[in-house]
């Protein structure tokens, strides 16, 4: 007679266990750990207080969960005609109805706490969070699919400086890189997907211009934005920023080379110049005033 109850205690334990893991995976959670990650720091070297940089880290992870979410669960039925296996949905490991709860509850969330830091803040980070939705629910299927994450990334800069004293907007060049970060990110991002996007139908701008296009302009964006970043800081570039530059044109040349047999290689050199370009926006000084 105990078995019943012994049984139902351990498939609700189960359940629950399932549900967590498959919230958790289906999040995307690299973009989200570097993105809530890199807006910590910023919020650091900006100066905010342990509260600030609390709520900038509290209201850009629930924006990341609440994007990462929407786009497994409305994606669910393309992923599995295209048999995306891994996909937690496609597997069966957790239901779309429960993704798309996840992702409304955590876009409730980050609403109080993008205001939170700040009017202008929010509004900003707020509309960089509906873009992303946007581009889930549309945009990734037009030619317009570039343009959520070039806002996104530049977004995120003016989300932690409009939250301090005075709402001072970075430099002109930071938001620059950002937009550009972001159109590479884009590009990398779907690059190795492209021949199994356009089977199901998915026609954004990468997938317009095709593989072997996308992989050659990948680069492109990314360099820039690192050219931004070394050269907008007034005076002389310093021997870091000199040597910045000459290891992202490397990296990019020798991934758009190796990349057109592997095209994920493509995408881990654009990785590589993405984190370069990081470290530059870290260390300049463009955090504040244009």
């Amino acid at each position: 007679m105990g078995t019943p109850e012994h049984t139902t205690a351990g498939d609700t334990a189960g359940r629950g266990s399932g549900l967590v893991a498959g919230l958790g995976r289906a999040c995307h959670p690299g973009p989200v750990v570097a993105v809530t990650t890199l807006a910590a720091a910023l919020a650091v070297i900006t100066g905010r207080g342990p509260g600030g940089c609390f709520l900038v880290w509290a209201a850009v992870l629930a924006g990341q969960l609440s994007v990462g979410w929407c786009n497994d669960a409305f994606d669910a039925r393309r992923d599995n005609a295209a048999g995306r296996r891994g996909k937690p949905v496609v597997d069966g490991s957790i239901g779309a109805g429960q993704v798309w709860a996840a992702a409304y509850a955590a876009l409730a969330l980050c609403v109080p706490l993008s205001l939170l830091c700040g009017l202008a803040a929010g509004a900003v980070h707020l509309a960089a969070v509906g873009a992303a939705w946007a581009y889930n629910l549309r945009l990734k299927a037009t030619c317009w699919s570039w343009a959520p994450y070039a806002l996104g990334f530049a977004a995120l800069p003016a989300f932690v400086t409009l939250g301090l004293p005075g709402r001072p907007w970075p430099a002109w060049w930071v938001l620059a890189a950002g937009a550009l970060l972001g159109v590479g990110a884009h590009l990398g991002d779907v690059l190795p997907d492209i021949r199994g996007d356009l089977v199901t139908g998915v026609r954004g701008w990468p997938q317009r211009l095709g593989p072997d296009r996308a992989r050659l302009l990948l680069p492109v964006p990314l360099v820039i934005a690192s050219a931004l970043l070394a050269l907008g800081p007034a005076g002389p570039p310093g021997r870091r920023e000199v040597t910045a530059l000459a290891l992202v044109l490397l990296v990019a040349v020798t991934g758009t080379v190796l990349g057109r047999r592997r095209e994920r290689l493509a995408f881990a050199t654009a990785v590589v110049v993405a984190a370069v370009d990081v470290g530059l926006l870290l260390g300049g000084t463009g955090m504040g005033p244009g």
